[in-house]
């Protein structure tokens, strides 16, 4: 078994993966304040929620956007589990399927999503993910990453709205029964879930324009499922495609 391990700028995502398929996948809060041992409680209370015996983990795979948090997760994995863990980084690219033209300027998780969509695929491809930042990144069908664009994510939108304003809430993103929203609630999602379905299809639409060639769009991220059927261009929601392109580098080394 191996444990594959995305920090992210919201969430920690992390899930156990055995012979290619993903017994367990976890989502948990970051929290920057949190120590080592207090991730460890997490960790242990996780793994023995289901059954899975420390000693059955082989190897550990490491992604992060947050460097502050990388000393502490090498101290956990090595208490929790006797490991040294595989942290990605730019060093490694080299020896990955796709041709990356600016390894230092670019997230080891839009390189694992990369991996994971030319591995899957082998096309020209975007891949949508739904995360604190909404990225879009476009590869060509050698598996070349041909450029990455960036826009706030749908819960930093939400979060700026209640933050910035006096009688806006925090609300839960969902699919709205309508356009025309009938409530605050609603409105918001209106907004937020329709208005940015709009994003997602104009960069589609612009990126396959400046290529003169159709792309193969895959969404993922937390918040992708919302938009299964409101992007008509999106092909395949792959929730867990990061992961699956961090164990994929990790079989490399």
């Amino acid at each position: 078994m191996q444990l594959i391990i995305d920090i992210g700028n919201t969430n920690i995502v992390f899930g156990i993966n055995q012979e290619g398929t993903w017994k367990n996948v976890w989502r948990i809060r970051k929290d920057k304040q949190k120590t080592a041992d207090e991730y460890e409680v997490i960790f242990r209370s996780l793994f023995e929620s289901v059954k899975v015996c420390q000693s059955s983990i082989m190897k550990v795979v490491l992604s992060s956007v947050v460097p502050s948090l990388n000393d502490d997760f090498k101290e956990l994995i090595d208490r929790f589990l006797g490991l040294q863990v595989l942290l990605v980084g730019p060093d490694m690219y080299s020896r990955l399927p796709i041709k990356i033209l600016n390894p230092y300027q670019i997230g080891t998780d839009l390189v694992a999503n990369a991996t994971a969509a030319y591995t899957k695929f082998e096309k020209p491809c975007m891949v949508v993910d739904f995360g604190t930042a909404l990225t879009f990144l476009t590869l060509s069908g050698t598996g070349e990453i041909l450029g990455v664009a960036i826009a706030p994510g749908l819960g930093t939108a939400v979060r700026s709205l209640a933050g910035d304003t006096a009688q806006l809430p925090y609300v839960q993103l969902a699919k709205p029964p309508s356009v025309l929203g009938r409530n605050t609630v609603h409105a918001i999602q209106s907004g937020v879930v329709i208005g940015y379905s709009g994003l997602v299809d104009r960069m589609i639409e612009q990126t396959e324009l400046e290529l003169q060639e159709k792309l193969h769009v895959v969404a993922t991220g937390g918040l992708s499922g919302i938009f299964a059927g409101l992007v008509s261009r999106i092909t395949h929601i792959e929730e867990n495609l990061t992961l699956d392109g961090l164990k994929i580098i990790g079989d490399l080394f």
